[in-house]
């Protein structure tokens, strides 16, 4: 039986990226302009900038590359760019190898912000990762949730 490694290191992109064409902006113009509309023939001024703010927002952002990050998983926890989260704090993982945007590790902590965090791995590493979460973590089965796959049908 081969020794456990220590630590497993790799980059991944923050989060998939959907390219969004011309007709994607259209569209979401199209939606902001409405809402803008009906917000002022309700005479709610206030809400018809805020709407105008969010659609400007959105745009920028569905617009913006992700930027490629540093994953590690070590026997000290889960590193994500500079935060360490410790197995402590950590509850359960599972490894989806049959997710279309390529092999997915699914962890759950016990934060309230963010109990769910998905992390794209490398399929030439999936052994040595699973080698080192199933002596500190349970495997269970996790999925994402429905709202985040709603977002992803859009191209977020």
């Amino acid at each position: 039986m081969e020794p456990t490694p220590r630590s497993v290191t790799w980059e991944a992109p923050e989060h998939h990226h959907v390219e969004k064409g011309n007709d994607w902006f259209f569209a979401l113009a199209i939606i902001i302009v409405a809402l803008i509309i009906v917000a002022i023939l309700f005479n709610n001024v206030l809400f018809a900038l805020l709407i105008g703010l969010s659609g400007g927002a959105l745009a920028v952002s569905a617009a913006k590359r992700p930027s490629v990050i540093p994953f590690s998983v070590s026997i000290r926890g889960i590193k994500i760019e500079d935060q360490l989260y410790s197995f402590s704090t950590l509850e359960s993982y599972k490894i989806d190898e049959d997710d279309p945007r390529g092999p997915q590790l699914l962890i759950m902590s016990n934060r309230k912000i963010m109990p769910l965090m998905v992390l794209p791995i490398p399929a030439d590493h999936i052994d040595e990762i699973e080698s080192i979460l199933k002596e500190k973590l349970e495997e269970a089965e996790l999925e994402e949730s429905l709202f985040m796959k709603i977002l992803e049908l859009f191209g977020f």
